[in-house]
Formats: structure tokens, sequence, C-alpha cells
């Protein structure tokens, strides 16, 4: 008989009376019971905290800040109200404590008397850390004290962040006052500098032109040094002069009263021998142009001359047989003398070309000559008058000298005075000069003083904040709270129920194959009787159990869908290996059941537990004790668990086809087990027959 049908002749029996049939409806259910209705059960917790009971005792005074009214206790209060995290009731302090300690609130959280005072603190001279205080009750429930220290994490953080606002907003605002106050010491800075630039620079005008000063005082005092010599000198000279002029008129005087007559009655005589100078001097002149123009030509006919007559003398003289003798002597002479005048004729004329330069200068003192004779000939009816006028101003001159030497007497004393004044001002001039230098020295250093606090101050400006309001509450608000926590799950589950059903889903396919071959025979006796092959009795015990454990997993996952509502990223992945989980399930159950027989029963249980434990369903098997990390790898609901996480929530396959693999090849190895079971079953034993422990 083959195994389907084995499995069938099985589950028929199930058919046969209402009490077999009720046992197969509850083997149906158990793991919707067992998975749904406890998943169900802690679904969302998170999501009803408001509903947990929690007393706010608010005993804050308040204080004052810088003027400003601070009431952190009132304000952290409606906040909470508004959160509804917890059901707040705002209670005394001992209403609360009272409450804690019977169980009426689960915790409590006080704000103390000194709350916003030690917060304001923080503005002062001693600043002091404001403290939230709760109160928890395990006794209660350790799980809200947990979740409690979480939300009141939170609360601290915001109370902290909130105080810091008001603290750092006074601070900011004072850096803008700061800023402002830095701002006018800056300009005021940049006008000194400008002041003292200004400053500078006469100092430095002052110190140059104390330096030209003093230098030109001391050429000042050097110059009157010799202008005191000078004028010495003047004084003497000056009397000297006008003793020459003394004598001058003296002399003058005298002869013009004999001369005077004499030009007087002979003024005619002396204009005509001026005019017989001026005639005779042009006619002079003339002959000079003459001789120098007509030497060249006198030269070269007298040489021309020569020539001929030494020509005629050749022909007539020497080249005759028989010269005239009354001819040829008186011819010879000629030439000579033709040869001696040409001779001289180049003597005048080397004479008028070597002496040209001397002629010249003759023709211009001729030419002078000329028209100072006239001159006197035109002035020879007026000589004695002239000579009056002479002397009147001979004697003028002779007045203007001794005129001449009193004032340099004066000159010489006044410059003797100046010459002692001069000597002073050089030396007040040199201490003038000497503390311009030093001033403008100072100034200098001033100067750079005060472009040095220019600029600190200016730059002073640049770093110090000047925020408006809008960027001082931006700034305010970073600073209160600078790191926020920026959170981002790539497949995010929505609530507490759906993160844990990777671990629930397959723990009740385990207890629903546990419970079927609790009613189901995990070999067939009669199949075992009849000497069936192995394989085919183990299949024909494995196949009804998984055939149940699919619709096991039918029923939980539409009413996990249809209740709670767990939606799966996977859908047709997550039933696909769920069916491939609850046959994997059954074989091991199977095996452990048809190998140890009764007690194979509890070494299911005995398995259940340790996956629980190993799985990492709840907490990262990384924080379990070693043991569990050693058996982890092991049992086959690590993966089970891993993989369903996947198809659930959403992420990558790798998971889930390495949890199909294990599964695979433990329901083989489990199906080959049982087979090697069912083959050594066949043989009976007495121990077979009466088993020590029955169940």
């Amino acid at each position: 008989m083959r195994s389907p049908r084995l499995a069938t002749l099985e589950l028929r029996r199930f058919g046969r009376g209402r009490l077999p049939r009720a046992a197969l409806a509850a083997l149906l259910l158990l793991p919707l019971l067992y998975g749904a209705l406890y998943l169900w059960s802690f679904w969302d917790p998170y999501g009803r905290l408001d509903r947990i009971p929690v007393a706010l005792v608010n005993d804050d005074k308040g204080a004052t800040a810088d003027g400003e009214r601070i009431t952190a206790g009132d304000e952290i209060t409606g906040k909470l109200l508004d959160s509804k995290v917890f059901a707040w009731h705002e209670v005394s302090a001992a209403e609360a404590d009272k409450g804690v300690e019977d169980g009426t609130y689960y915790l409590s959280l006080r704000m103390p008397a000194d709350f916003s005072e030690r917060i304001a603190s923080s503005a002062g001279d001693s600043p002091e850390t404001g403290a939230l205080q709760v109160r928890t009750n395990d006794a209660n429930n350790y799980i809200v004290g947990q979740i409690s220290r979480t939300v009141f994490s939170e609360v601290r953080t915001a109370a902290s962040a909130n105080a810091s606002r008001g603290f750092l907003d006074r601070i900011f605002i004072s850096f803008s006052d700061l800023h402002d106050e830095t701002a006018k010491a800056a300009k005021g800075a940049a006008d000194l500098r400008s002041g003292i630039g200004k400053a500078k620079k006469g100092s430095k005008d002052l110190a140059d032109g104390l330096g030209d000063a003093k230098s030109g005082s001391s050429r000042l005092a050097d110059g009157i040094v010799k202008l005191d010599k000078g004028a010495g000198d003047l004084k003497t000279g000056s009397h000297q002069v006008a003793d020459g002029t003394q004598l001058l008129a003296d002399k003058v005087n005298g002869v013009a009263a004999d001369v005077r007559p004499f030009l007087k009655d002979n003024g005619k005589a002396i204009g005509d021998t001026a005019r017989l100078v001026a005639d005779s001097s042009r006619t002079v002149r003339d002959n000079l142009d003459l001789l120098v123009k007509a030497a060249p030509t006198a030269a070269t006919a007298a040489h021309t001359a020569a020539d001929d007559l030494t020509e005629v003398h050749r022909t007539q003289c020497e080249e005759q047989p028989d010269p005239d003798p009354a001819v040829c002597p008186p011819l010879k002479r000629a030439v000579t003398s033709a040869a001696d005048v040409a001779a001289v004729a180049d003597d005048v004329n080397a004479l008028v070309e070597n002496q040209n330069g001397d002629l010249k200068q003759l023709r211009t003192q001729l030419t002078t000559l000329e028209k100072q004779a006239k001159a006197l000939a035109a002035r020879s009816p007026h000589l004695d008058e002239d000579l009056e006028a002479a002397v009147k101003k001979v004697n003028a001159l002779n007045t203007g000298a001794h005129k001449v030497a009193k004032g340099a007497a004066q000159l010489h004393t006044g410059l003797a005075t100046a010459r002692t004044g001069s000597a002073d001002l050089k030396t007040g001039v040199g201490k003038l000069d000497k503390g311009a230098t030093d001033l403008d020295k100072g100034m200098v250093r001033l100067s750079d003083g005060s472009a040095t606090l220019a600029q600190g101050l200016g730059d002073g400006v640049g770093r110090i904040p000047d925020y408006d309001k809008k960027d001082r509450d931006a700034r305010t608000e970073v600073m209160a709270d600078p790191v926020r926590l920026a959170s981002q799950s790539l497949h995010s589950a929505p609530n507490y129920g759906t993160g844990f059903a990777p671990y629930f889903i397959p723990l009740s396919l385990w207890v629903g194959a546990m419970v079927a071959y609790m009613l189901i025979q995990p070999l067939s006796r009669r199949a075992l009787a009849a000497g069936a092959p192995a394989r085919r009795i183990a299949l024909a015990g494995w196949l009804p159990v998984a055939a149940i454990g699919l619709l096991q997993v039918a029923a939980l996952m539409t009413v996990l869908y249809f209740g709670p509502g767990l939606r799966m990223a996977h859908t047709a992945g997550t039933l696909g290996f769920l069916a491939l989980v609850t046959c994997c399930f059954a074989a091991i159950v199977q095996w452990l059941n048809a190998c140890f027989g009764a007690a194979g029963r509890i070494l299911v249980l005995a398995l259940l537990m340790l996956q629980l434990t190993s799985a990492g369903g709840t907490y990262p098997v990384q924080t379990s004790p070693g043991f569990f990390n050693a058996i982890h790898p092991y049992l086959p609901m690590s993966y089970v668990v891993e993989g369903l996480r996947r198809l659930i929530t959403g992420g990558g396959p790798g998971p889930v086809w390495q949890g199909c693999a294990v599964l695979v090849a433990f329901t083989a190895g489990a199906l080959a087990l049982t087979s090697l079971t069912a083959r050594r079953k066949q043989m009976w034993t007495l121990e077979r027959l009466h088993p020590e422990l029955s169940l």
C-alpha cells in the first residue's frame, strides 16, 4: 500500500464519531489559539500607554532671572498633559507617594519647589542643576518602570533644552549688546586713528620744518657772520671809496676850471679836426678793401706777364741762332724784373690772406674811430657844457660815496647785534627740532598703537556675533538641543506584534505538530505489521501531520491578517516559507516520537525550549549566555525566525534562501531517520509489547 493511501486511512480515523472530529478541529485550531491570541494580546502595548495611571506633582514655585519670570514646572506640566504619554493625574506629593506604594499609580513624576530657581541659576554666579524626581515601584510592574525611564529621559532632555534656550537666548542678546558697544568703540578708535594720523602728519611736518629751520638758522647764523665780516670790509672799503671820490672831485673841479675856457674857445677847431679824422679813417678803410680785392688779381697778372716775357725771351733769344744783341740783354732784365714783380705780388697776396683777421679788426677799429670822430665833431660845440655836467656827476658821486660809507658803518653795527641773535636763534631752533623729533617718534608709536587698537576692535566686531531675533531663536534652538537622533529604519515593523510575529508563529506551528503527534501515530502499526517498506511507512506517518500543518498555517495567517492586521512585505513568500516550516517541524517531531516513543514527547518539548531560548526571537542572541550562542546555528528555528523577519518586514532574500536550504536538509534528514526507525520497528520485542513508560 502506498504512503498517500496509508496517510488517508490514518486521517479517516478522525471521522468516526464526534469526539475524534472534535479532536481534529482542536488540533487545527491549537496553533491559532496559541499564536494568534498571544500576539493579539500585546499587539501594540506602546500605543496604549495613555491608559497607564501616573501621578504628576508640580511643587515648583517659579523664579525670576534678569527681570523675566520663569515657571519651568508649569511649562513641563502643560506639555506632559498635552502629550498623553501616560494617563497623568495631578496630585499632591503625599497622594503620589501613597498611590505608587499601593498600586494606584504605576509611578510618579515630581518637580520640586526650587525647580525653576535652579534652572534660573544658570545666569548667576552659582549655577545649579534642576532635578526631575521620578519614583517607581517594580512590585507593581517591572516593564512600566523600564518604559518610564525611557519616557522620562526624553522629558529630561526636553526640559534641559528648554532651560538652555532661555540661558542661551540671554547670552546671544548679550553678544548683540557687546557687538554694538564694540562697534562704537571701533568707530571711536577709527576716528582716533584718523585724528592721530593727521596729528602724526602735522608732527612730521613740524619736525621736518624745524629740521629745515635748524638748518636754515645755522646757515643764517653763518651767513650773518659772513655778512658781519663783509659789512666790516664794506665799511672800510666805503670809507676808502669816499676818500677817493673826494680826491677825484677835488682834482676834477681844479682841472675843469682850467680846461673849460679852452674847450669853449676852440670848440670849432676841435670839431673840424674830428671830422678830418673821420674822413681819413673812412678813406683808409676803403683802400684796405681795394687792396684785399686787388691782391689776388695783381698776383695772377704779374705771373702771367712774367711767363709771357720768359716765353718771348726763349723764342727770341734762346732758340734763335743769331739773337739780337740789342734786344736780348734788356729783355733778359725785363724777365728778371717781371719775376721779381710776381714774387712781390705773391708776397702781398699772401700777406693779405694771412693777415685777413688783423685787417678785419683794423677795418672795425677804423669804423669805430670814424663813428667816434663824427660824434666828437657833433659834440664839439657843447664840450664845455658836457664838462660841467661831468663835474656835477663827479661831485654827486662823491656825496653818495660819503653816504654809503656812513650806511656801511651803521650796517656793521646792526649785523653785530644780529650775529648774537642768530646764535641764540640757532640754539633755540635746535632744541625745538629735538623736541619735534621726539614728538614725531611718539606720534608714530601712538599712530601704530591706535591702528592696532582700531584693527583689533574692528576684528573683534567681526568676531562678536550680532543676531536678530529670528537668527537668535534658530541658534538658541540648535545650541539648546545640538544633537538630535535622525532615526531611519530600512524595514520598520509598524508595531510590537509585527516585530514578534517571526518568533511566535513558528512556536505555534511547533506546538501544533507536537500535539498532532499526540493524536496521530508517528508510524502506522498496520503498515509495520504488514511489512510495508520503511520509506513508505515514514511518509505515511508524516503526510497527515504535514497536511494538518498546512491547514494550521492557513487558519493562523488568515486570522492574523484580518484580526490584529498583520501585513507582510512578501505574502506569498511568507505562506510558502511557513508551509516548508510546518513540514520540517512535522518531520522532526515524527522522528523523535517514532524513535524514542513516550520519551520522545519530552524531547520534543525540550527541543522547543532550546530553540526558543537560542533563536534570538526577542533579544539578539549575542546578548544571551555562551551556551545559547553555541547551539544557535544548529537549530532550525534560528533560521526560521531570521527568514520570517525578512519576509514580513522586508529586506534581502539571502536569509530566506538559507532558511529554505536548512529546512529542506532537516526535513530530509528527519524523514531518513524515521525510515531507519520504521525498519527497526518492524521487529517486535517484549519491550515494545510492554513499554516501561506510556503517555
